[in-house]
């Protein structure tokens, strides 16, 4: 069925450096990634059969919990204003500062669609949001016309 790979610290940190100075290999591994396997399975039992396909899932979908939680550079400051955005930016005005933001019209993805690496997630598992359709056994309604 699917694959379960070891989630390596190494890799993701060179993989994205912004979050390396800003959270330790405990935070990530500790905190972030099991929520992270909440959203991505990792048990053996998703649909993703490759392993290379799940460690880079795994490690986009690590990285959009670790920016949703802790701020684009995982030190938990997102900006001046100390909130962070959240949606696609719909409005914005220059004189007295004014942005807006809305989810967009697909409701499933738009906790994704939150940040680059969510994006990316939702692109990549595309093909494995598809219906799959598994046929039953054949079923004969008159077993005695076929003797």
């Amino acid at each position: 069925m699917g694959v379960q790979v070891t989630f390596d610290y190494t890799n993701w940190a060179a993989t994205f450096p912004q979050f390396s100075p800003g959270l330790s290999q405990a935070q990530v591994t500790n905190l972030i990634l099991p929520i992270a396997e909440i959203y991505c399975r990792n048990d053996g039992g998703g649909p993703v059969s490759k392993a290379e396909t799940q460690s880079v899932l795994l490690n986009l979908m690590v990285a959009h919990v670790a920016q949703l939680m802790f701020g684009p550079n995982g030190t938990g400051i997102t900006g001046s204003g100390g909130t962070q955005l959240v949606g696609r930016i719909s409005d914005a005005t220059e004189g007295s500062v004014s942005v807006s933001a809305d989810f967009p019209s697909t409701p499933n993805s738009a906790w994704f669609l939150q940040t680059e690496f969510g994006a990316m997630f939702w692109q990549a598992t595309a093909a494995y949001r598809t219906m799959r359709y598994l046929p039953g056994p054949r079923r004969n309604f008159n077993p005695w016309l076929n003797q």
